[in-house]
């Protein structure tokens, strides 16, 4: 039974890949990857990575918006993978995307068991913001502005509810090495197109982190690095969330050293990402299955 679950799993996995190269949808699938299981809580002891996200009730999530499009591409795979669970699809896409696009192979593990409806969708909010006013999803007033209102406080409050790092915060972050920003879905103040973005591939427009913005490398701490010493290239995207990594004591380290060394944010970030997509999972059989 686990030898015949491990074969179907294989197959997707490079369906996943195929579909990536395809459609150029790494981002994408890496966002929706993160979301559905960035919104675990460990002292609640819900949300993660459940497969609650292909509910419309999570799916209508704000920080959620477009990402419909992310479970319309995955489900012709969810129909040849009837024994895929859909948890372990949307995790299987993401760490394909990053393959794909370059960079380090996620030492995942599958199996994980869908949430059966609705009732698991945790509370909306506990996604990270990106700019100012940051809220909060948890404590006595869910949804008030955090009373630490710096960047540098919202993404430890957020991350280290997951159980992250310092180190985990600023590896994850690299994720955006990949993807564009579009005003529409994060209701950031973005370009509606760069000299990077505006012939797509894909869906053309947003505004990118990296000039690359489809290959994963550490340029997205190089583009940090750069604008912090007067290097700024205004047709990037860069939010307080990402500059923080530079100006927070206990951040910076660690921004500087995946700057310079493309293998250590590698290391880091496979590590980070693995932990990131068994967040909240109920595994059978209980240890998993590998590839």
């Amino acid at each position: 039974m686990k030898s015949q679950a491990r074969d179907s799993l294989r197959r997707c996995f490079e369906d996943c890949k195929s579909l990536v190269r395809e459609k150029n949808c790494a981002p994408i699938m890496v966002r929706l990857a993160w979301h559905e299981c960035g919104n675990y809580d460990r002292y609640e002891g819900d949300g993660g990575s459940v497969g609650s996200i292909r509910f419309e009730k999570e799916l209508d999530h704000a920080a959620n918006a477009g990402l419909g499009s992310a479970l319309e591409l995955l489900a012709p795979l969810k129909e040849r993978y009837a024994d895929v669970s859909h948890a372990d699809l949307i995790q299987m896409a993401s760490a394909a995307s990053i393959e794909v696009s370059g960079g380090p192979k996620i030492p995942m593990r599958y199996g994980r068991v869908d949430a059966a409806s609705d009732e698991a969708v945790p509370p909306e909010g506990r996604l990270p913001d990106g700019e100012a006013p940051f809220h909060q999803a948890d404590g006595p007033c869910p949804g008030e502005v955090s009373e630490d209102a710096s960047a540098a406080a919202h993404l430890r409050r957020v991350f280290s509810r997951m159980g992250f790092d310092d180190r985990d915060v600023v590896a994850l972050s690299g994720a955006h090495t990949i993807g564009r920003a579009y005003k529409e879905r994060s209701g950031l103040p973005s370009k509606d197109a760069t000299k990077y973005t505006d012939q797509g591939p894909g869906r053309p427009g947003g505004m990118s982190w990296t000039k690359s913005w489809l290959t994963f490398d550490n340029s997205y701490f190089k583009v940090l690095v750069d604008a912090s010493q007067g290097k700024e290239d205004e047709d990037l995207f860069r939010m307080s969330t990402d500059a923080v990594l530079l100006e927070d004591e206990g951040f910076s380290p660690h921004c500087h050293e995946f700057a310079r060394d493309q293998e250590a944010f590698f290391v880091a970030y496979a590590a980070a990402h693995a932990k990131l997509s068994e967040l909240g999972a109920h595994f059978v059989p209980p240890e998993g299955i590998r590839l």
